[in-house]
C-alpha cells in the first residue's frame, strides 16, 4: 500500500495534474456514455475546428471576422452541395454497375481457382480448391445478408442523413460565429489557474490542426491523382477505386495494402494477365511511393513523429472504440495521449554510474 500511496503523492499532489486528470475524465465519459446522441454536434466541432484555420487566414488579411465566417461557410457548403449532387450520384453509379458485374467476377474467378490444380499438381489439389470455393460462397452469403439488412434500414439511415445534412452545417455555422462566446463559457467553469491544460492543449491544438488538415490535402490529392492514372489507362470504376485509393491513407501502413486487393482484382478482370494490367499495377505503386516518400514528408513535417507500434495500436483502440471516426483521427488523439505523457509530472530517473561513465567516455 505504501507504493501505492507513494505514486498517488509523487503523481496527483500537484493541482494542476489533477484539473488535466478530471476534465479528460469528464470528456471521455461523455463521450462514451452520450457520444452516439451527441454525433451531429462532435462532426460540427471538428468540422468547424478544420475551418477555423481558413478563418483565422482571412482574419489575418485584415477582413473582419463575421465577413471572414461568411466567406468560408459558404466555401465549405458549396463543398458539400458538389460532393451530394456531383460526386455521390457518380459513386453510387459506379458501386452499381460492380454489384452487377460481380457474378461475373465470381465465375471467371472459379474457373481460374479450378484451373490451378491441372497447372501446378504438386502444390494444390482439387479438394483443397473446393474448400476454398465453399468458404468464399459461404463468405459471400454472409455479406449479402448484411447488405439486406441495411437496405430494410435505409430508410431510416436515409432521414438520419438529411437531418444532418441539415443540422450539422447550421451548427458549424454557430460554432465559427460565436467561437468566442462558447470558449468563454466553457472558461467559466474552470479554475482560476488551469496552467497544465492550458500547455497540453496548445500542443494537441498545433499537432492536430496540422495533421487533420494535412490528411484531407493527402486525401484529396491521391484521390485525384488515382482517378486520373485509373481513368487515362481506362479502367472500370475509376472514380470509385480512386476514392478508395484516397481514403485508405487514413490508416498508414495498413490502408495501402488492404486497397491493392480491389484495385488489382478489377484490373485483372477487365485486362487478365496482359501488359495493360502490369502498367496499372506499376503506375499504382509509383502513386503510394510518390505519397510515401514526397507528399507525406511535405505535408507533415511539423507533426510529432509517432512510432509505428504507437499508430497502430492507436488505430486499433481508438479504430474498435468510435469505428470509422475513431480510425480517422487515431493519430491525432494519438498526439493528445503524447502531449499529456510529456506534459506530466514524472520523476527523474538516475542513471547507475557505470552507465554515466560509460556516457561519459563515449
Amino acid at each position: 500500500m505504501k507504493i501505492i500511496s507513494d505514486w498517488f503523492q509523487r503523481y496527483l499532489n500537484d493541482p494542476q495534474a489533477v484539473i488535466l486528470l478530471v476534465l479528460l475524465m469528464v470528456v471521455t465519459a461523455v463521450i462514451l456514455l452520450i457520444g452516439n446522441m451527441l454525433t451531429p454536434v462532435i462532426a460540427g466541432v471538428v468540422i468547424a475546428y478544420l475551418l477555423e484555420g481558413l478563418v483565422q487566414l482571412l482574419e489575418r488579411q485584415s477582413l473582419p471576422r463575421l465577413p471572414a465566417v461568411l466567406a468560408v461557410f459558404t466555401l465549405f457548403i458549396t463543398f458539400v452541395l458538389f460532393l451530394s449532387l456531383g460526386l455521390l450520384p457518380l459513386l453510387s453509379r459506379q458501386l452499381t454497375q460492380l454489384v452487377q458485374q460481380f457474378p461475373t467476377m465470381l465465375v471467371k474467378g472459379q474457373d481460374l481457382l479450378l484451373g490451378l490444380p491441372a497447372m501446378y499438381p504438386q502444390f494444390i489439389t482439387e479438394t483443397q480448391v473446393l474448400e476454398v470455393i465453399a468458404t468464399i460462397k459461404t463468405e459471400i452469403a454472409g455479406i449479402g445478408q448484411k447488405i439486406l439488412s441495411w437496405s430494410l434500414a435505409s430508410v431510416v439511415g436515409f432521414i438520419t442523413i438529411i437531418v444532418y445534412l441539415v443540422l450539422v452545417p447550421l451548427l458549424v455555422f454557430f460554432f465559427l460565429k460565436d467561437k468566442d462566446r462558447i470558449l468563454l463559457w466553457f472558461h467559466s467553469f474552470l479554475p482560476s489557474d488551469y496552467t497544465l491544460t492550458q500547455q497540453v492543449w496548445r500542443e494537441v491544438d498545433l499537432q492536430m490542426g496540422n495533421y487533420v488538415r494535412g490528411k484531407f490535402w493527402e486525401i484529396v490529392i491521391v484521390w485525384a491523382v488515382s482517378v486520373a492514372a485509373f481513368t487515362y489507362m481506362e479502367l472500370q470504376f475509376a472514380m470509385l477505386l480512386g476514392l478508395m485509393v484516397g481514403l485508405s491513407v487514413i490508416v498508414p501502413y495498413i490502408g495501402a495494402a488492404v486497397v491493392t486487393f480491389p484495385v488489382a482484382i478489377v484490373a485483372f478482370f477487365q485486362w487478365g494477365w496482359s501488359s495493360e494490367f502490369m502498367w496499372l499495377i506499376v503506375a499504382y505503386t509509383i502513386i503510394q511511393a510518390l505519397d510515401g516518400n514526397i507528399l507525406v514528408p511535405l505535408l507533415f513535417s511539423e507533426v510529432v513523429d509517432l512510432h509505428p507500434i504507437a499508430i497502430i495500436v492507436a488505430v486499433l483502440v481508438f479504430g474498435g472504440l468510435w469505428g470509422f471516426w475513431g480510425v480517422f483521427f487515431a493519430i491525432p488523439l494519438a498526439t493528445v495521449v503524447q502531449a499529456v505523457l510529456k506534459a506530466w509530472p514524472r520523476r527523474t530517473i538516475q542513471e547507475s554510474p557505470a552507465k554515466a561513465s560509460l556516457a561519459s567516455e563515449a
